[in-house]
């Protein structure tokens, strides 16, 4: 035992103090921190380009009808021509021409927008939506439909899930905020088991061919070699995971603090109205129910609420490690089978097929997470590390929880015996092709 912690403190400090493992352990935060600041960045950005825009209408429909904003300006010109104004646009301070044509009633493509440089969208969306308001107007009128009529019979529904537990409590879930944490789960699982596994492999092709193995296993036995090898590999991936929280926690905070502080003082409730409704009109926001606005919020931090992410993270943590000690058995097999990297493609196709097929039975199991399909795969050991964590936020049985767990430790256990066989028959052999069938002769040897 002592043989093996000297291979995994080896290998630990090895990988640790390497350039790339310091690197990524700062790219990565600020990668994960991106994702989290970056809209809330996009979302604060404005446009504040004045633009003036030439309006010839010559359906007459929209002369002063369309609203003004705060960086868009509307200016009708009636006694000019097209091409008049196209030879002034130079000069002038135009932003763009809208041009409407008198079939714009019945023809939706009688618009059109001239301008030096493409619109953004924010223009082009401004202009649609007022005039599609406008022709909603008008038609309602011709029918002698009063708009604030139809604009009162309006109704909204808004579904809240409730979720009843076996104590007969009922708490407020969400089906999407559960997708999402599934999703994510389940896939860092998947890249984090494929990086390090493939470092185990890597790892002994590179002490194999240099022939350092040669002098380790003089003084540790192969199977305490390759279980100090990925033990080891394992440690410095959970290590690089923890600093990846934590740093991403602290830089979130960090730059919400410095330049989000209104996030930080406003209500929260506040902030989450506006980014809910400010797409709407501002009258129509008025008009609501403090009541349903306050139940939406309501809605909104229970779901969150509902999340136990205790066990959430207790389960990825257990299933990264029971994923990956089972791959990187297997990965740690096919280094001591090889001389090089390139004769790996044989024996890598068997091993990643159940890690690919995890991914695409996932993606299903967030649709339906209590399918037969998405129980199966989360229990058997070779895709249950990422289907199951996507079905856990949404709910599963204790029972089947155990049973996956207790089934992923005994493949473990059995990959790890069967790789160790090959291990210390492959880690001393050079020069020869191996194939199937030799690995089948190197795991039945008795030694």
């Amino acid at each position: 035992m002592n043989k093996i912690n000297l291979i995994i403190s080896r290998e630990y400090l090895t990988r640790v103090k390497k350039r790339s493992f310091i690197i990524m352990t700062i790219l990565g935060p600020i990668l994960f921190a991106a994702l989290f600041i970056g809209p809330a960045w996009i979302a604060s950005i404005e446009d504040t380009e004045m633009k003036n825009i030439a309006v010839l209408d010559s359906s007459n429909l929209f002369i002063n009808k369309l609203p003004d904003t705060d960086y868009i300006k509307f200016e009708y010109i009636t006694d000019k021509s097209l091409n008049e104004v196209k030879k002034e646009f130079s000069e002038s301070d135009y932003y763009a021409v809208l041009q409407i044509f008198p079939s714009i009633t019945y023809e939706p493509s009688a618009v059109h927008l001239y301008s030096k440089k493409k619109p953004s969208f924010s223009v082009k969306s401004h202009i649609a939506s007022s005039m599609e308001k406008e022709l909603k107007n008008k038609k309602l009128r011709s029918h002698g439909i009063d708009e604030a009529v139809l604009e009162s019979i309006k109704s909204d529904v808004s579904i809240r899930t409730i979720q009843w537990t076996d104590d007969g409590e009922a708490k407020e879930s969400s089906t999407k905020i559960a997708m999402a944490v599934g999703y994510a789960g389940g896939f860092m699982i998947y890249i984090f088991i494929f990086m390090f596994g493939s470092q185990v492999m890597r790892g002994v092709i590179e002490e194999k061919s240099s022939r350092i193995v040669e002098i380790i296993v003089s003084s540790a036995k192969p199977f305490q070699l390759m279980m100090g090898k990925i033990v080891g590999i394992a440690l410095v991936g959970l290590t690089q995971f923890l600093l990846w929280i934590i740093l991403t926690f602290i830089i979130v905070s960090g730059v919400k603090t410095a330049f989000f502080p209104e996030l930080g003082t406003k209500n929260a409730q506040e902030v989450v109205v506006q980014d809910m409704f400010e797409d709407q009109d501002i009258e129509q926001v008025e008009n609501m129910q403090p009541q349903q606005n306050m139940d939406q919020l309501s809605g909104i931090f229970n779901s969150i609420k509902s999340i136990d992410f205790g066990v959430i993270i207790g389960s990825f943590i257990f299933f990264f490690l029971g994923g990956y000690l089972l791959y990187g058995s297997l990965f740690a097999a096919v280094g001591s089978a090889v001389d090089n990297e390139a004769d790996t493609q044989q024996f890598m196709f068997p091993i990643t097929i159940p890690l690919i097929l995890g991914i695409f039975v996932m993606i299903n199991a967030i649709n339906t997470p209590e399918s037969p399909i998405a129980f199966w795969f989360s229990i058997i050991p070779f895709t249950s590390p990422s289907v199951m964590m996507v079905r856990i936020p949404f709910g599963v049985p204790y029972w089947e929880l155990a049973l996956s767990m207790g089934l992923l430790i005994l493949t473990f256990l059995a990959t790890t015996w069967m790789a160790g066989r090959i291990y210390r028959t492959g880690i001393l052999m050079f020069g020869k092709k191996v194939n199937y069938k030799e690995l089948w002769k190197w795991i039945r040897y008795k030694f």
